[in-house]
């Protein structure tokens, strides 16, 4: 099983790709496949059928999921990188920068 330092929740900001520079909440991780959903970034147009939901149908904008490399973990206004400290039968998640 993997495992990632990013859990959702938290707030990250893209340091790769179309959407560099932007930051958002993430929404899911998709473990098998190394993505993350991240709300607000990625946006995609998705046309959609007329259904008993949206009897209008037409075109939707959703998240796309995106590689998990290409987005940072966010601590104040500064993207960081994580750590983990053991505290006895506690492990706790850190910032690299801030030690916090």
């Amino acid at each position: 099983m993997k495992k990632f330092k990013i859990k959702s929740g938290d707030t990250v900001k893209v340091i790769a790709g179309d959407h560099k520079g932007s930051e958002g909440k993430v929404l899911q991780i998709i473990k098998d496949k190394d993505r993350v959903l991240v709300e607000g970034v990625n946006l995609v147009s998705k046309h959609t059928k007329p259904s008993a939901q949206n009897p209008q149908g037409g075109i939707v904008k959703k998240e796309a999921s995106m590689h998990i490399s290409n987005v940072m973990l966010v601590d104040g206004d500064v993207a960081v990188r994580v750590g983990y400290k053991v505290d006895g039968d506690t492990k706790t998640r850190i910032s690299k920068k801030t030690n916090k």
